[in-house]
């Protein structure tokens, strides 16, 4: 087994090479001017929503679960964009980033974070807007959708897509696999073939209950693995609290190249910004134009609030869990940048937790990090079935991707971590790249909701209520209705927004109301 395991790198590793070089030179060169730029014009055009809004997040997420009328509730969607945001890039993409670009890279994550919020919120405030009913009773959207009936652009929509089917059914299954094969293989001397296998037959298990099966368990998984992980990190952080403060000032000196000792195995400053930035996207996904496809399949009031939502989601991605990933690595003393490979990334935040905890704490690190990437993987589900059903592609390819998954799945156990990696930076720069051409032609649609959000609050912050009409309400305004009734929380209605254009043929002008819930 051990000879064909070295047949495959062998075979695979031409191709790790090409794609690496390819990835660093868009990263270096493009991504990040593409990135930053869009984060910050989105947050000056939003006066830094992400911090003013900021309660705003916390109260919706503590509400969220409440008024889905039968659909996905807010707090599903929630959970479903959190499977593939808090997964194995919060810790082998955090190791890896240690690895190649020092302490200094966790700078360049929080700034991708903080300045992401914007766009994160951009991006799913627009996938509610667009949204389209589906024939099962729920939602579908996200940048397909907007990218058509808002941008008016099929070609850019089609490609972004077909891009999407490609990432979230071959490239996401593979990455998130491979780690979970590395960490139970490096841990447990459990084989990569046994856990891809493994892997594969859970897969198949859920993701043939479609997408509410994938909402009703990522709903329980990410939350409760976010919680246990923190847990872990918490204690971590007590037993070493007095090396607080040695590592932000080893963050803050690597990420400005003031202490050379600090630099990753890449080098320098460049190195630490770019490997940052890299797995900071593929953390948090802010802008990457996957989290759109939850978001869209919310029931809410007003689009805003799912923005808002999806937005804090990055905020506990990066902020938190990954930072916690980081300190665990580096106050546990196992990682020696001078002699460190990236491939000793896929056990690394297990080591770290071992050596501080103790040893039995690895079957239980072990389990937390399997449901990690388990969770990812369901969550790429979903978001591949909504980009099939915006192709229109017939109910077999459904089947396909079920498929896929599966079969991705357990070859990425077996792949070598450095190729699948390689392989999803480029999948994610295609599709950012797309994504972030439709959001920002369609900035103006974001920015009239949200003006048309902070005028129902401030209004009823003056009244104690807002009048919409009868019938207006999460997943339809009921524009033309009769009358009018009060309600406490923002409702939408397209008619009454102020949209820079005609929503024509939204799901918002209909009889679907669960606006109920926060009257």
């Amino acid at each position: 087994m051990q000879e064909w395991q070295e047949w495959i790198d062998e075979l695979t590793g031409p191709a790790t090479a090409a794609l690496g070089s390819v990835s660093d030179w868009l990263y270096a060169w493009i991504m990040i001017a593409v990135l930053m730029g869009a984060g910050l014009y989105l947050t000056f055009r939003g006066r830094a929503l992400q911090v003013r809004r900021f309660g705003d997040m916390l109260r919706y997420v503590g509400h969220s679960r409440a008024g889905s009328q039968g659909g996905i509730s807010s707090f599903q969607a929630f959970a479903m964009g959190m499977a593939t945001r808090i997964g194995i890039g919060n810790i082998t993409g955090v190791a890896l980033a240690l690895i190649l670009g020092g302490p200094g890279a966790l700078f360049w994550m929080w700034l991708v974070a903080l300045i992401g919020m914007a766009t994160a919120f951009a991006e799913a405030t627009l996938a509610q807007i667009f949204k389209s009913a589906h024939h099962d009773g729920t939602f579908r959207g996200g940048p397909s959708n907007y990218i058509l009936r808002g941008a008016k652009s099929r070609g850019l929509a089609v490609a972004f897509s077909v891009a999407m089917v490609f990432s979230m059914f071959i490239a996401m299954p593979m990455v998130q696999a491979n780690s979970i094969a590395g960490v139970l293989d490096a841990s447990q001397g459990v084989p990569a073939w046994v856990t891809g296998a493994v892997v594969s037959v859970l897969a198949a298990v859920v993701v043939l209950g479609g997408v509410r099966g994938v909402a009703r368990s990522t709903e329980i998984i990410s939350p409760a693995m976010a919680l246990a992980y923190l847990l872990v990190a918490i204690i971590v952080i007590v037993m070493n609290i007095g090396r607080v403060p040695e590592f932000f000032t080893d963050v803050f000196s690597s990420a400005f190249g003031l202490n050379e000792a600090l630099a990753g195995t890449a080098g320098g400053v460049l190195a630490a910004l770019v490997n940052g930035m890299r797995r900071g996207l593929f953390s948090n996904e802010a802008g990457m134009g996957t989290n759109p496809n939850a978001a869209a399949t919310a029931t809410v009031a007003h689009p805003v609030q799912q923005g808002l939502i999806q937005s804090f989601g990055v905020f506990v991605d990066t902020i938190v869990i990954c930072t916690a990933t980081g300190f665990i690595i580096m106050t546990a003393g196992v990682l020696d940048l001078t002699t460190a490979i990236p491939d000793d990334a896929g056990h690394l935040t297990t080591t770290a937790i071992t050596s501080t905890m103790g040893s039995w704490m690895a079957w239980p690190v072990a389990i937390m990090i399997f449901f990690f990437g388990f969770s990812s993987i369901l969550g790429a589900y979903a978001y591949g079935e909504a980009n099939l059903v915006f192709l229109r592609a017939p109910q077999w390819t459904i089947t396909v991707g079920k498929v896929a998954i599966v079969v991705f799945s357990f070859v990425g156990a077996v792949l070598a971590l450095t190729f699948v990696w390689a392989l999803m930076d480029l999948a994610m720069f295609v599709v950012t790249v797309l994504n972030l051409v439709g959001v920002l032609s369609l900035s103006g649609w974001v920015m009239a909701a949200l003006r048309d959000y902070e005028r129902q609050k401030a209004a009823i912050a003056r009244d104690g209520f807002v009048e919409v009409p009868v019938g207006a309400g999460a997943g339809a305004a009921g524009a033309g209705t009769a009358g009018a009734r009060r309600v406490t929380e923002p409702v939408f209605v397209p008619s009454q927004a102020g949209l820079p254009g005609v929503l024509e043929g939204n799901v918002w002008d209909g009889a679907v109301n669960s606006a109920k819930a926060y009257e």
